[in-house]
């Protein structure tokens, strides 16, 4: 037996055996049977007369398209005495005779109050009409609903519990949602109560309660309790340094204050929360979010069916480590410490980690084989991404050569005064280099992304979450681990956090009061994707990298192919691999033309005409889908164009603004096609693949940006610093400068100190 709010609740087992909570988020879109509680503050309207017909209608909406997924649904919902207090006062009003109204005078009739109405009486007015709109609603989705009322002395007859226990399985194996609520009617009488104005509430609190033990009586996967706030809190909400809690943890209670009630309803958080922990211990996962926020409410359910971070979810599983909140203020405070360090400090850790990336080279390749068998034989990675995925002494190598430069080029990145100007007499202003703050930095099949990335982020003094794929796992694991070590030397081992996390990168996305920037590194769909999901905070990082090479008239032959052989065949899987080939149309069937294409059938690059190409063929290749393609494979697309004008103008209308090259002799058409085309990276008789922050001499580059907005081209220290206005002054006041002041703005530009080039 089983006790809560002092009234005995027996459970009694059932056929099906109920197992234990979900421990994670991402389990949740494996519930069967859910509960829905509605709270009073969900199904009102503002005014507490009346029901919120446009967001019920949302919720019956997500309710239904769960329940046609082959789900089991309830729903213990409020409202009957909001509905029916607008029913009464609409009789009250009507039942006011005109004669009386006319003799009372119309001043009076402005004033004429509404008598207080008794709370059951509502409740019964508002029970018929709240059932027939549920109805209505889910009979527009092929759905049926059933009403029952109970009462918490059904909860102390074993005969009626049973009874209820029949009912309810009865219905959800006819595929009828069960609309379940407390008979408000019959309940014993209230104290008095001023929640809903003009009506005594009936403060028995058992909608939280009663959601709790339908939910734990029906062996119920998840109950999802919509309430007018976001979750739990902290502190309670609106107040200063108030938190939502992502997970809740039986035993939390303490670390947790809560504040009043909300507007209606019986109960407030606290009465929730006990309600939530005792589902909890009975088996059932529990969510408690906001149903009330029209930018959520109209997806809330489904989203944490499909188990997006919303609102609280309350787990037994304890994670060990860190939650990802804890990491990204972690990585705040670890990255203002390592901003403070001394230059030459960041360049030890860097030049640390470059030593332990060789030193323990076995360690790492031993467990990127792992990574390397177990993408092998889950057959999840293409060949290319199995590429990117495998690391080489010969990589690890030039990693460490990389971040030596970057060591070496970071004495004076951050704190670098680039403008000073004397504004007045002693009033002196600067303008120097800080870090951004917290970069997310999110890469697929990549491990050799992380240790580039990590020196990036010291070098330039920021806080780092990085987050990595699945199929990378072990590799990232110990190059995080050395990372940390190197970074230990001085004392900022935290500034560096790897998210294992079962987070996923659109939940991470949302978190715009702990990260200042997202780099995604991978496909073009996971940078479409990211920027899509970020809500709030800026996405440095290029959707896809259409590449092409013009080869102009006066090309040479010599270096045609190469460039061309280099731009395509050397790593096609980069995202600064040529895609589209550009043909003078004059080259067409030339010696230079057949020299071009036997070396890509050589290479076993396919080939697709584009449409113009395919109009000179007889029998041409496959015609491309589309111009606006990235391959990412030994294929490629050739287009014919009549001049150096219409290759610029294709670029701009099909190309990712990535990097353009064009081959030609002819100095006049070069500097043409460098002014004119507008990408990150355009180069004259050069391969793509020199877009690289290595090749650039950047040391590494956190990846290559089309944004026109701060950094563009490949992203090294540079691009991951921002300023900030220094002014020192001696008791100075803008009123010394007005009309009749004293003072006089000089704005003076005052030399720069000279930068450290050791």
């Amino acid at each position: 037996i089983r006790c809560w709010s002092n009234i005995p609740f027996i459970t009694m087992p059932l056929s099906r055996a109920h197992g234990k909570s979900f421990a994670h988020r991402s389990e949740l879109k494996h519930a069967k049977r859910i509960v829905v509680k509605l709270g009073s503050a969900v199904v009102t309207r503002g005014d507490e007369c009346g029901l919120a017909l446009g967001r019920l209608a949302s919720i019956v909406e997500q309710v239904s398209m769960l329940q046609n997924q082959g789900r089991e649904m309830m729903i213990v919902t409020s409202g009957a005495v909001a509905f029916g207090k607008q029913r009464l006062r609409h009789e009250i009003l009507l039942s006011q005779s005109v004669r009386q109204a006319l003799h009372s005078g119309q001043s009076q009739l402005k004033d004429m109050a509404i008598p207080v109405l008794e709370a059951r009486a509502c409740a019964a007015a508002g029970q018929s009409g709240l059932m027939a709109l549920y109805e209505a609603m889910f009979t527009q989705y092929s759905i049926c609903a059933a009403q029952i009322l109970v009462t918490n002395l059904d909860f102390h007859d074993e005969q009626k519990r049973r009874n209820l226990n029949g009912t309810l399985h009865e219905l959800l194996r006819m595929n009828i949602v069960p609309i379940i609520n407390t008979n408000d009617a019959v309940v014993p009488p209230p104290e008095p109560n001023s929640d809903l104005q003009g009506v005594n509430v009936i403060s028995v609190k058992d909608n939280d309660s009663l959601a709790a033990r339908l939910a734990v009586e029906m062996k119920t996967d998840l109950l999802i309790v919509l309430s007018d706030v976001e979750g739990l809190f902290d502190s309670p909400p609106g107040s200063d340094d108030a938190k939502l809690i992502d997970i809740f943890y039986p035993g939390d209670q303490q670390s947790v204050t809560f504040g009043t009630k909300s507007r209606v309803g019986m109960g407030g958080m606290e009465a929730k929360v006990k309600a939530a922990l005792w589902a909890l211990q009975g088996g059932t996962s529990v969510v408690i979010a906001n149903g009330t926020h029209p930018k959520i409410s109209g997806h809330v359910i489904t989203d944490i069916v499909e188990g997006k971070k919303v609102g609280t979810f309350f787990s037994e599983v304890k994670p060990a480590g860190p939650t990802v909140e804890q990491q990204g203020e972690m990585a705040r405070a670890g990255g203002r410490t390592l901003a403070a360090l001394q230059p030459e400090q960041r360049a030890e850790i860097i030049y640390r980690l470059a030593d332990l990336l060789t030193d323990q080279r076995e360690e790492i390749l031993l467990a990127n084989k792992k990574d390397l068998e177990e993408a092998e034989n889950k057959g999840r990675l293409a060949l290319p991404l199995l590429k990117r995925l495998s690391l080489s002494t010969s990589k690890l190598n030039s990693l460490a050569i990389g971040l030596r430069q970057i060591a070496a080029s970071s004495q004076d990145s951050v704190g670098r005064v680039i403008r000073r100007t004397r504004i007045a007499k002693d009033l002196d202003l600067e303008q120097v280099t800080v870090p951004i703050g917290v970069l997310l930095v999110i890469f697929e099949s990549r491990p050799d992304c992380l240790p580039q990335v990590s020196a990036l982020a010291i070098a330039s003094g920021n806080g780092l979450l990085l987050k990595g794929g699945k199929e990378a796992a072990h590799s990232n694991q110990i190059l995080h681990h050395l990372t940390q070590e190197a970074l230990t030397i001085h004392g900022v081992k935290d500034a560096v956090q790897l998210v294992n996390t079962r987070e996923e990168v659109e939940d991470l996305c949302r978190l715009d009061k702990l990260i200042d920037l997202i780099i995604p590194r991978g496909s073009s769909q996971l940078v479409r994707n990211i920027q899509k999901a970020a809500k709030g905070i800026p996405v440095m990082g290029h959707s896809e990298g259409i590449c092409h090479v013009y080869v102009d008239t006066d090309a040479s032959v010599e270096k045609v192919t190469r460039i061309i052989r280099d731009s395509k065949c050397e790593y096609p899987a980069a995202c600064n691999a040529l895609e589209t080939l550009l043909i003078h149309r004059d080259l067409l069937r030339t010696p230079l033309f057949d020299q071009i294409i036997d070396m890509l059938r050589v290479e076993q690059v396919k080939i697709h005409a584009g449409p113009k190409f395919a109009s000179y063929l007889t029998f041409s290749p496959s015609e491309v889908k589309s111009l606006r393609t990235e391959y990412g494979d030994l294929e490629c697309c050739i287009e014919v164009v009549d001049s150096v004008q219409e290759a610029v103008e294709h670029i701009h209308k099909y190309g990712s603004s990535h990097t353009d090259v064009i081959i030609t002799e002819n100095e006049k058409t070069a500097e043409f096609f460098l002014q004119h085309v507008d990408s990150a990276c355009v180069f004259w008789n050069a391969s793509t693949r020199f877009s690289d922050g290595y090749r650039f001499g950047l040391g590494a580059e956190v990846g290559i940006s089309t944004s026109r907005i701060h950094a563009r081209g490949p992203v090294g220290i540079e691009g991951l610093l921002t300023t900030k206005w220094l002014l020192r002054g001696d008791n100075h006041v803008v009123s010394d400068f007005s009309e009749h002041g004293s003072m006089k703005y000089l704005h003076e530009s005052l030399p720069l100190p000279q930068r450290n080039t050791n």
